[in-house]
């Protein structure tokens, strides 16, 4: 497989479980899906080995002909983000960082292409811009980073013309993509 034939899906789900189990079941032509703002919900209980209660497991949709990647969730923080890799791709052998970058709202996911190390980077901006000024704050040294996917959440007249205003998120997402040496593409 060549990166330049991946098909990669973003998608801000609004924590809809059944929009997720939607795109999961019906797009399986897609080999990378970035859902953002996805849903957490009870899955089952177990038997607990710290108390007479059962813990709770909480999760996400899980589909066999997918491969996920999200940071473990904790009890009270959930990821906003995953990322699923269609199986069919499991020889490139993806493997998500947290070393690189350790925030919840961040998954950067390495792989193997043609003896080369490739990166993706699924972020979700929320409105307190908490990833992007992680991201501002931290040095990292990353090169062949293939893609890094938001629907990047600034109302920004230089994100879109509809927005009369320009906001200083917008000037600090262009200073990490020139970092990066990333090509912004925006889609309305």
């Amino acid at each position: 497989m060549i990166v330049k034939n991946l098909k990669v899906f973003l998608q801000n789900v609004w924590k809809n479980r059944l929009l997720t189990d939607t795109i999961l079941e019906t797009d399986k032509y897609l080999d990378i899906l970035f859902i953002q703002k996805l849903s957490w919900s009870f899955i089952y209980t177990i038997l607990s080995s710290s108390s007479k209660e059962r813990d709770k497991i909480v999760g996400t949709p899980n589909y066999s002909n997918w491969l996920t990647f999200s940071r473990p969730s904790t009890d009270n923080s959930h990821p906003r983000m995953i990322s699923y890799i269609n199986t069919r791709l499991s020889h490139m052998w993806f493997s998500l960082r947290k070393d690189i970058f350790n925030h919840r709202n961040i998954n950067c996911i390495l792989f193997f292409n043609n003896g080369n190390i490739l990166f993706m980077i699924n972020i979700y901006f929320n409105n307190h811009q908490l990833a992007l000024n992680y991201l501002k704050n931290i040095e990292a040294n990353l090169c062949n980073v293939l893609i890094m996917a938001s629907d990047f959440n600034i109302r920004d007249s230089d994100c879109n013309s509809s927005y009369p205003f320009h906001l200083i998120y917008s000037d600090t997402l262009l200073n990490i993509a020139d970092l990066f040496d990333f090509k912004l593409s925006y889609s309305i």
